[in-house]
């Protein structure tokens, strides 16, 4: 582990390979799992401020959703996720001509509807953060159905947190990212 100010950083985020390879796993990340994308209370404000500029790069099933569950739940044990359409796909998630999902919120963004990309839970992915009293965990989370993206990343040899450098500065700062770049070179640069 390693320290940056209250985070704690897992190593794996530097040891470990990791490019998103969509045209293997078609947005996977969108469907599977047991609920929606973890939200921050700030994320739940924006949906509800941005829904009407949002809603028309979504499909037809996922604005009904959102007009039955809302744009944002909260757990049974009090977390903020994004509702799911059929306890299937995340009601933003929009089917793409080649057959992958993608996100209709960073549709808005790119298209300048808003000015948000996306949940920084999916911006940060495959990082997992866990806000404790006193510190935050920063570790990397390993999913099957991501294979495709560390068997990408290991042939370009580009580590988790490099791929993941714009999240990381979003959700921590440059500064910060800059601390995390000098922990690489003085720990794993250079090492197999």
């Amino acid at each position: 582990m390693y320290r940056i100010g209250n985070t704690l950083i897992s190593e794996e985020i530097f040891s470990k390979k990791f490019v998103c390879d969509l045209k293997s796993c078609k947005g996977a990340c969108c469907v599977e799992g047991y609920g929606g994308a973890p939200l921050e209370k700030k994320e739940t404000e924006l949906l509800e401020k941005d829904i009407t500029s949002i809603k028309p790069f979504l499909p037809e099933k996922g604005k009904k959703s959102l007009r039955e569950k809302g744009v944002f739940f909260k757990t049974s044990q009090g977390e903020l996720e994004t509702p799911l359409v059929e306890n299937k796909e995340c009601v933003y998630s929009v089917l793409s001509s080649d057959g992958s999902l993608k996100c209709g919120i960073e549709k808005a963004y790119d298209n300048g509807k808003i000015n948000w990309k996306k949940p920084i839970s999916c911006h940060l992915y495959p990082i997992r953060i866990k806000k404790y009293k006193y510190f935050t965990a920063i570790n990397y989370h390993q999913w099957n159905i991501c294979s495709s993206a560390c068997k990408l990343g290991e042939s370009i040899k580009v580590p988790v947190f490099k791929f993941l450098k714009e999240a990381l500065e979003r959700k921590f700062g440059k500064e910060w990212y800059l601390k995390l770049e000098e922990i690489y070179k003085k720990n794993y640069l250079g090492k197999k």
